[in-house]
């Protein structure tokens, strides 16, 4: 069952609790914890790009963080990336990440390093040891995100646009299973938003799922892809028009 698919949940209820990998037991997490969705079954494919929509507050970033382990799954089983999210401990999130590409909207850039560096970071703080290994890796994620001259640039230097590319080229760096971007176009132009949705779905076309929450319904009548609307506590796939008419 896991194998076939690199997101599979059945039967999840999603809560929202503090401190959701500290001490105490899963009874008392969910007995201090906020339901934000039930009933979820959700199963996402190597290759698939996937659309999360729904209004704020209906879940969709709830549902990316315990899927990266931000929160804790406390019901029902849940799968990513080869990892049995009930199963998994605190020294074990690490080693998940490796296998996921996260993409904030806010970039979260080292903002003292330049390009090249914020990329050279994360590679060694992962395990990479190898420097002309590190050095190539480098330069093919640069290059797919059009950002391979721009290696010495520091964040500041570079567009909204240029920024994010470099997020996903940071996303990209450990070759994971699934990518997740959090409203990746929130803070980008039009054209430039357009530009990110192309990139994504070059990745997906390579074989990495990819799972991005929006608001820009502009977007998907643009780029349709399978749809997940998030209503009332709950998710279903739904026509693009349909959606539209939902929210």
């Amino acid at each position: 069952m896991n194998e076939k698919y690199v997101v599979n949940l059945r039967d999840v209820a999603i809560y929202h609790a503090d401190n959701p990998f500290g001490s105490c037991s899963e009874k008392k997490l969910l007995q201090r914890g906020e339901m934000v969705l039930s009933e979820v079954n959700l199963s996402v494919a190597p290759g698939e790009f996937v659309y999360l929509i729904g209004r704020v507050g209906s879940g969709k970033s709830s549902l990316l963080n315990t899927l990266y382990a931000e929160m804790q799954l406390l019901t029902g089983k849940g799968y990513v990336a080869g990892f049995a999210l009930r199963r998994l401990r605190r020294k074990d999130i690490p080693y998940l990440r490796r296998r996921i590409g996260i993409v904030f909207q806010d970039y979260q850039l080292l903002t003292d390093r330049n390009v090249f560096m914020n990329l050279y970071y994360v590679m060694k703080a992962t395990g990479w040891k190898n420097e002309s290994e590190i050095r190539k890796r480098i330069d093919e994620v640069l290059k797919v995100v059009s950002l391979e001259a721009k290696g010495y640039k520091m964040p500041f230097e570079l567009s909204g646009g240029e920024q994010q590319r470099l997020v996903i080229a940071r996303a990209r760096l450990n070759r994971p299973r699934l990518l997740l971007a959090d409203e990746p176009t929130g803070n980008l132009d039009p054209l430039t938003a357009e530009g990110i949705i192309r990139l994504f779905q070059e990745i997906a076309r390579q074989g990495c799922a990819v799972v991005m929450s929006t608001h820009n319904t502009a977007l998907i009548e643009e780029y349709p892809s399978r749809t997940i609307l998030f209503s009332k506590g709950k998710i279903k796939e739904v026509p693009v028009q349909t959606m539209l008419q939902d929210i």
